[in-house]
């Protein structure tokens, strides 16, 4: 797991947690936010996952 990776999932959790508070406080600011701070994160994880795939792919055509 590279750190693109780990914040994106971060990212989404606090999302989670800003979109709860929203409901249970009835903030649509808030659920807006968490649901824009999950859509940032899952953003993140996609690109740390596309570079683990390009090292991975770069590692694996530097074998003999």
């Amino acid at each position: 797991m590279n750190e693109d990776q780990v914040k994106g999932v971060g990212e989404k959790v606090k999302g989670k947690i800003n979109e709860g508070v929203g409901k249970m406080t009835d903030d649509p600011a808030q659920e807006a936010k968490g649901d824009a701070q999950q859509v940032a994160g899952e953003a993140r994880k996609d690109l740390g996952d596309a570079k683990e795939d390009l090292k991975d792919a770069a590692d694996d055509a530097s074998k003999p």
